[in-house]
C-alpha cells in the first residue's frame, strides 16, 4: 500500500479545504510515486530543500546562541576563521568533490564498474592527501606572516587549520552521495549533524567553565568536524563499496585530474564569490562589524537554500541525461529547474524582508543595524535564482572551462568593488558590491548557457528562444 497525501487530506480535512489542497497534493503524490530519473531528481531536490529548512533553523539558533554567548567581538573572530576554513577545506578537494558526480553518472550509465571502483577509492585518498598538504602550507604561511595579522586572529587560525583535511574529506563524501542520489547522506552530516555537535560542544565547554571565546568555539568546531567526518566516511564509503561490489579497479587519474582542475577553478571562484564579502569586511573592518554583516548574511540563508537544494538534486540528473544523449530531454529538464529555483526563492525573499529586523535583533544589541542591508543583498540572491543552477548545467555538460572564466570575471568584479566601496561606505559598500557581482554572475551564466547549449535559463525569457546546441 502506498501513502497518498491527497487521499489522507480528504479523510482528515474539511471538504472545502481538502478540495482546495487537492491539486497541489496530487502533484506531490505524482512526484513521490514517479519512478523515472526526473522524479528521482525532484525527490532529491525536495529532500534537500527539507534538510536545508531544518538546517536554516539549526544554523540560526546556533548562531544566535553563539553570538549571545561570545559577544560581537569574539563572535566576529570565530566567524571569519570558520568561514575561511570552510572555503579552504572545500577548495582542497581540487574539484574532485564535484567531478565525481559527473564521472559516477557516466561510468554507471556505460557499465564501467572497474573505473567506478577506481574513482571512488582514488578520490577519497586524493582529497585527504591534498588537503593535508594544503594544511601544512597553511601552518607555514601563517607562521611566516604572523606579524602582519591582528594578534587576536592568530591562535584561532592556527587551530582552524587542523580542520582542513576533515572538511575536504567530508565534501568529497558529500559528492559521492550526490552522485548516487543519496540526499540524506549527502546533506545531513554537514547541515544537520556538524552544527548541532558544535553547539552542544560549546554549551558543554561553557558549563565546564571555559571562556566564551573564539578559541573555545574553534576547538569545539574541530571536535565536531572530526566526529562527523569519521562517521560519514564509515557510512558512505561502506554503502558505495557494497553497491559496486568487489573486483578490479582501473585508475584514470590523469583524465580525472584534467576534468577536475577546471571544476576546481569554478568551485574556487564560486565559493570565494559567495563569501568574498565576509572576508573583505574582515580585512577592512573590526570583528564587531564582521559579526553584524555575517548575521545579516545568515538571515538570507532562507533564500539561499532554495538554490542550493535544487542544485544538489539536479546535478546528477544533468550529467545522466547529457551522457544519455537525449538533448531534447536535457533542454526540457534544464528549463524546468529554473522555475523550481526562482519562485520558492522569491517567496522566501519576501518572508525574510518582512521578518528580518526582529530576526536580527535576536542576535543581540546592535545586530539589527544590518537590517537595511537585506534589501540590497536580496536583489543579488533573487537574480541568481532567476537563472536556476546554470553553473551546474555547464559543469555537468563538459563546459567547465568557460564556466570558470565567468566566475573569474565575476570574482574580480566583486573584489574590486569591495576594495573600492568598503573603505568609503563600510557595510553598505560590501552589500552593494555583492549584489552587483551576483547580478552580473546571473546574466553572464544565462548568456553562456544560451551560447554554448542553446538553452534559455532565465525565468522571464520565453523558452522558445532556445536553439539547437
Amino acid at each position: 500500500m502506498r501513502f497518498s497525501a491527497a487521499t489522507t487530506a480528504e479523510r482528515l480535512l474539511p471538504e472545502r479545504l481538502a478540495a482546495a489542497a487537492r491539486p497541489l497534493l496530487q502533484r506531490a503524490d505524482a512526484l513521490f510515486s514517479a519512478r523515472d530519473e526526473t522524479g528521482e531528481a525532484g525527490r532529491v531536490s525536495l529532500i534537500a530543500f527539507a534538510i536545508r529548512i531544518v538546517n536554516a533553523v539549526i544554523a540560526f539558533v546556533s548562531q544566535v546562541l553563539l553570538a549571545r554567548w561570545m559577544g560581537p567581538f569574539e563572535y566576529g573572530i570565530f566567524v571569519l576563521v570558520w568561514v575561511t576554513m570552510v572555503i579552504a577545506g572545500n577548495l582542497s578537494c581540487l574539484g574532485f568533490h564535484t567531478s565525481v558526480i559527473r564521472f559516477v553518472s557516466e561510468y554507471r550509465k556505460n557499465s564501467r564498474i572497474a573505473e567506478l571502483r577506481g574513482l571512488l577509492l582514488t578520490s577519497r585518498l586524493f582529497a585527504l592527501a591534498s588537503s593535508t598538504l594544503i594544511a601544512v602550507i597553511g601552518f607555514a604561511g601563517l607562521g611566516w606572516f604572523e606579524d602582519a595579522i591582528e594578534s587576536y586572529y592568530v591562535v584561532p587560525f592556527y587551530l582552524g587549520i587542523i580542520c582542513l583535511p576533515m572538511i575536504a574529506l567530508s565534501d568529497l563524501l558529500q559528492g559521492i552521495s550526490r552522485a548516487n542520489a543519496w540526499a540524506f547522506s549527502a546533506l545531513s552530516p554537514t547541515y544537520l549533524v556538524r552544527p548541532v555537535l558544535i553547539l552542544l560542544c560549546m554549551a558543554g565547554a561553557l558549563a565546564a567553565g571555559y571562556a566564551p571565546s573564539a578559541q573555545t568555539a574553534v576547538i569545539c568546531a574541530i571536535m565536531a568536524t572530526y566526529v562527523t567526518t569519521i562517521w560519514q566516511l564509515v557510512t558512505v564509503s561502506g554503502r558505495a563499496d557494497r553497491l559496486n561490489g568487489r573486483g578490479p579497479r582501473r585508475v584514470l587519474f590523469r583524465q580525472w585530474l584534467m576534468v577536475s582542475m577546471p571544476i576546481f577553478l569554478v568551485e574556487s571562484f564560486f565559493y570565494l564569490l559567495t563569501n568574498a564579502d565576509v572576508l573583505m569586511v574582515g580585512r577592512y573592518l573590526p570583528p564587531d562589524d564582521v559579526a553584524i554583516y555575517f548575521a545579516t548574511v545568515k538571515t538570507l540563508a532562507l533564500v539561499h537554500f532554495v538554490y542550493f537544494a535544487v542544485k544538489t538534486g539536479v546535478a546528477q540528473r544533468y550529467a545522466s541525461i547529457w551522457h544519455g544523449g537525449d538533448r531534447a530531454a536535457f533542454r526540457a529538464f534544464a528549463q524546468a529547474t529554473v522555475g523550481w529555483t526562482f519562485w520558492p526563492s522569491l517567496a522566501m525573499a519576501v518572508v525574510v524582508l518582512a521578518l528580518g529586523q526582529p530576526i536580527l535583533a535576536l542576535f543581540g544589541p546592535h545586530f539589527d543595524e544590518g537590517y537595511p542591508l537585506l534589501f540590497v543583498l536580496v536583489l543579488g540572491v533573487v537574480a541568481r535564482a532567476a537563472v536556476g543552477p546554470a553553473e551546474s548545467l555547464l559543469t555537468m555538460s563538459g563546459n567547465q572551462n568557460v564556466c570558470a572564466r565567468v566566475y573569474a570575471l565575476t570574482l574580480a568584479i566583486n573584489i574590486g568593488l569591495n576594495v573600492m566601496l568598503i573603505p568609503l561606505y563600510g557595510l553598505w559598500g560590501a552589500a552593494v558590491a555583492t549584489a552587483v557581482a551576483m547580478s552580473f554572475e546571473a546574466l553572464a551564466l544565462s548568456f553562456t548557457v544560451w551560447r554554448r547549449l542553446g538553452i534559455v535559463m532565465a525565468v522571464f525569457v520565453p523558452a522558445t528562444l532556445s536553439k539547437d546546441a
